[in-house]
């Protein structure tokens, strides 16, 4: 077949498209916009190489951020090149490392049975080792350490590179101290966190110039996902694949990075053609997902960053709906609005699963929720609890680690005692400070109890334990075994059902969850045939995320964070909160380069939406406790007035807290109430003023607090013996106080 024959079978993709398909050596960049059909090019690039014969399928590598993603890609490559397709490394950064360390780990000092430690792993092993060396962590939170950590990780700065560089600043020192032992507790456990699976891999590379010439000569073609998305050592793990052949192609949105939190470095997708000298930009503008309304009203919002490439999105979708910006009352109002809006367009045809609820913090979830579960909408919350979060799921996942690498010793320390052996936690403190001053896993130490003092009395429980993992690791070890057959030997000897019955509540539904990771143990071997081994199933479920387990044919409507939905479109999307202080953040409000990334995840926002895009805000929400009264988002107000829609309470609180608008839209100016001795009731209407102490308290009376200083009254509401006011004071911001405990004086 002659290439121009190969190049008509593409024919059904627009131009730029083909383009991207064609431009097969040296490095690309393709810039493609939300809805442009992103993974339609890769796959068809893909495609392409294959069937011009440029090399074979396991000389491509193609990175995605999500397994879920890379398993999509891989069986759209399937149906595309049936011969040879299953043979391409479709994998996401982490996989494709883990790949590379089962082999070649030893060289490093890790067994090909490593286990990989996810964050609650973490926590708990940097709390540990906050106890040891005498750091209280209300000082010194284990989040807070994590963070530096995984940033020292991001830029391959070692412990004692970060010791010296903390010099006489002692939180870093302490910091650094905290890492040192992280890293050295985490080699003796033959342990990884995620960052250490890139950062070793790329330690590999530099330390064996051989294995990384035998990579480089494999991957002719390299191909990564989402490049907006990458870290510093993401990009030195692909530019030293990519040095001897140069193909490179990258594929990514720079007004979609919103990962600055997780890592990820815009300079990365800003400076390619800098960085890969002869790159080609290719701009993918066409939009398939969305009407040209939303798509003109997110065009808008992201053209009022700085420091972008620039596209503009367009489609032969069609005009389509405007934006509709519904105002409300109070967050109970707007989630009721949403219930509402949904339960009508069911009642009209539509399905539970045409809605999506987006919102920037997971606080405004709990309004939401409850909406929805009053209204029996079906729903599910993605970044809610994951099923291998749940207790149980965690305890016989971590028998199945322990049965991998029995020198976990966090997992180790989960079980020892579950079910109950009498095995106390002194026993295993004594245990754990045994082998750190020996530089031996718990493991190693209690196979010997006997030997060792403090633990002889319980020598006989700990040869106990020790001879039930062994027969675990040796029925393994086996092969006489199927990963299912093995599970249920773990649940049948360890007798966990009957301690799920005697010991916890929801008992049957902990045993229902138990029979579920049964279930997906059968499908992972149906999936992975002669390769579904114990290390490649607990590798699978380590990194996995909340999107790898969002049900898209499920009927039910979708909650999640902004951050959530990304590469995620639904037909009507919700995006609660658009309001100065919501959406932007407060946080962020004040930093110029973290507004442009709040923008940038307004844009991802919006263009999720394909048919219908509402805004819900508030003219009061009660958020952690305390009222607010926040403007209306700079989001909105950066949208031409020609694609919105205003619908509920337009007009918008002023920020000097001087109206006070009821549920029946009448606005009244505090001053020129029909009645200013009476105080604006909670559902509208008007109640007798509120006394305390013989002070009457009404809306629009100013008062001096002797913290939060002067202020104004908003809301003054009975409750028992007691007046409960919201006030809006000039620094503090809004709080709500109780009269008898409030220390105030009005003026």
């Amino acid at each position: 077949m002659t290439q121009s024959e190969i190049q008509k079978n593409f024919s059904h993709m627009n131009s730029m498209q083909q383009q991207a398909v064609f431009s097969t050596e040296g490095p690309l960049l393709i810039l493609a916009g939300a809805g442009s059909g992103k993974t339609t090019v890769l796959v068809n690039r893909i495609a392409y190489i294959l069937q011009s014969e440029l090399c074979k399928p396991w000389q491509i590598l193609a990175i995605t951020f999500t397994n879920k993603a890379a398993g999509e890609l891989k069986e759209r490559i399937c149906n595309a090149v049936p011969e040879g397709g299953a043979d391409i490394w479709a994998a996401t950064f982490h996989s494709a490392c883990a790949r590379i360390l089962r082999r070649y780990g030893d060289r490093i000092g890790y067994s090909s049975h490593f286990t990989v430690y996810g964050s609650d792993d973490q926590k708990r092993l940097i709390k540990d080792i906050l106890k040891q060396i005498h750091i209280d962590e209300k000082i010194l939170p284990a989040k807070a350490v994590l963070s530096e950590i995984s940033k020292a990780k991001d830029k391959m700065q070692t412990p004692s590179e970060m010791i010296k560089e903390a010099s006489f600043d002692s939180r870093k020192a302490s910091i650094a101290k905290a890492y040192e032992i992280y890293q050295a507790r985490l080699k003796t456990s033959d342990a990884m966190d995620f960052d250490d699976m890139l950062c070793n891999t790329v330690l590999l590379f530099e330390k064996f110039p051989e294995i990384l010439e035998y990579y480089q000569n494999q991957f002719r073609y390299i191909m990564v996902d989402e490049y907006q998305d990458t870290n510093k050592v993401q990009y030195r793990f692909v530019s030293m694949l990519a040095e001897k052949y140069g193909n490179i192609c990258v594929v990514g949105d720079d007004d979609q990075s919103i990962y600055k939190f997780r890592g990820a470095t815009i300079e990365n997708i800003l400076s390619f053609e800098n960085t890969f000298k002869g790159a080609k930009i290719i701009r993918l503008e066409q939009n398939y997902r969305s009407t040209q309304n939303i798509l003109s009203a997110a065009n808008e919002v992201i053209s009022n960053n700085t420091m972008r490439k620039g596209k503009t999105l367009w489609t032969e979708n069609g005009v389509g709906d405007k934006i509709e910006v519904h105002t409300n009352e109070t967050e109970r109002d707007e989630a009721a609005f949403i219930a509402k809006t949904i339960l009508d367009g069911v009642a009209d045809g539509r399905k539970f699963s045409d809605y999506a609820v987006l919102y920037r913090m997971n606080a405004q979830s709990n309004a939401i929720e409850q909406a929805l579960s009053r209204s029996g909408i079906p729903h599910r919350v993605i970044g809610g609890h994951r099923f291998y979060d749940r207790e149980e799921i965690r305890d016989m996942v971590a028998y199945l680690q322990v049965i991998n690498n029995p020198h976990d010793d966090i997992r180790l320390s989960r079980i020892i005692n579950v079910p109950k052996r009498s095995i106390g936690a002194t026993t295993v403190s004594h245990a754990a400070d045994i082998a750190a001053g020996l530089g031996e896993s718990i493991y190693s130490v209690i196979k010997n109890a006997e030997n060792y003092p403090l633990l002889s009395r319980s020598a006989a429980k700990l040869k106990s334990f020790v001879e039930l993992i062994d027969g675990f690791i040796e029925a393994e070890q086996s092969g006489d075994y199927s990963l299912a057959e093995l599970y249920n030997l773990v649940v049948e000897h360890t007798e966990y059902k009957d301690y799920l019955k005697n010991e916890k509540d929801n008992s049957d539904v902990r045993i229902e969850n138990i029979e579920e990771l049964l279930s997906n143990i059968i499908k992972f071997e149906e999936d992975y045939d002669d390769e579904a081994d114990l290390s490649s199933f607990l590798e699978e479920i380590s990194l996995q995320t909340d999107i790898d387990n969002y049900d898209a044919d499920a009927d039910t409507c979708v909650m999640m964070t902004l951050h959530s939905a990304k590469g995620l479109e639904f037909p009507i999307v919700f995006i609660a909160g658009m309001e100065e202080g919501i959406f932007p953040s407060i946080a962020t409000m004040m930093n110029p380069d973290e507004l442009n990334e709040e923008r940038r995840l307004a844009y991802v926002g919006i263009t999720r939406a394909k048919e219908k895009l509402y805004f819900t805000k508030t003219r009061s929400r009660m958020l952690f406790g305390s009222t607010t009264y926040n403007k209306t988002s700079r989001f909105v107000n950066e949208i031409s007035d020609d694609l919105l829609n205003f619908t509920g309470e337009q007009k918008s609180f002023a920020s000097s807290a001087f109206q006070y608008s009821s549920q029946n839209s009448e606005k009244i100016s505090i001053g020129t109430s029909p009645n200013p001795l009476y105080s604006t009731g909670a559902f509208g209407g008007y109640k007798k003023p509120a006394v305390k102490n013989g002070t009457v308290y009404k809306v629009g009376d100013s008062v001096l607090h002797k913290v939060f200083g002067r202020g104004m009254i908003m809301k003054a509401e009975k409750m028992g013996n007691d007046i409960m006011l919201e006030i809006a004071f000039d620094k503090a911001g809004t709080k709500t106080l109780m009269a008898n405990f409030s220390k105030m004086e009005k003026i």
